[in-house]
């Protein structure tokens, strides 16, 4: 391994035990603006220590009270989004294993589900709803996994549920991450049997990432069905990212 990756993971690696000392002895005490502040400025900064910057391009406002629908290519995907619009997400359960990330990324306001557990669920659903009540942001990724760049696997519909229980609309957002040259990048894709530790030290030690995140316009849920809803933020996202797929939501 480069010397110089070795000194950004050390790097990182700080950061991130301060994310978790900031999580452990500010968080109980601040309300959820204030926290929002600190995922905000911690997300950038560890973004710029994996040589990540962030390009926004927005076809509608992102709204303060919505269910953020987002397709997932990385680890990074999550504070992509928290470096510019902060929100409660819903992450599998394999995450939560990740070393230190995982904890901190409970400590943040993430949920964690288990892919199959209907009980784990329902009680997850019954939380997103009331966040959404009082007013804050819910975030997930519907494919239900990391997927390649170019690629837009089916979206599950059983979470597009909480956005109709709370009437607030669905906002989808597109994820890609581009090398110097224009393409796609080479190091982020987060697939396979690959590892948390492999892919960031392929991130590292890789060129430097612009990570492009285009918000679209929000989808009105009024009436709709969860099916429906997964259906055309589907397609939205598909047409925003440039792919061509046949779109099957899960039910």
């Amino acid at each position: 391994m480069k010397i110089s990756v070795i000194w950004r993971l050390a790097r990182v690696t700080a950061h991130v035990l301060l994310g978790m000392a900031i999580c452990a002895t500010v968080f109980p005490w601040i309300a959820q603006d204030k926290r929002n502040g600190h995922i905000r400025r911690w997300s950038t900064r560890l973004l710029k220590m994996c040589n990540v910057s962030v390009e926004q391009h927005a076809a509608a406002p992102m709204l303060e009270r919505a269910v953020v629908v987002a397709n997932h290519v990385s680890w990074l995907d999550i504070f992509v989004v928290h470096s510019l619009h902060p929100s409660h997400f819903v992450a599998k359960a394999e995450i939560r294993s990740w070393p230190l990330a995982g904890w901190l990324a409970e400590k943040a306001g993430t949920v964690f589900i288990s892919r199959g557990n209907r009980r784990d669920l329902r009680h997850i659903f019954k939380g997103l709803v009331s966040t959404l009540e009082r007013g804050e942001r819910v975030a997930f990724f519907p494919e239900g996994t990391t997927s390649s760049q170019g690629q837009l696997l089916p979206f599950h519909a059983n979470l597009f549920e909480a956005a109709i229980d709370a009437g607030v609309p669905v906002q989808p957002v597109a994820l890609s991450y581009v090398a110097p040259n224009g393409a796609s990048h080479p190091s982020v894709d987060f697939i396979g049997e690959m590892t948390f530790a492999e892919s960031i030290i392929a991130i590292l030690g890789g060129p430097p990432v612009k990570a492009k995140l285009m918000v679209l316009a929000p989808i009105e849920t009024a009436g709709a069905h969860r099916r429906e809803l997964a259906e055309v933020t589907h397609k939205a996202v598909a047409e925003a990212l440039g792919v061509t797929v046949e779109s099957h939501p899960h039910p």
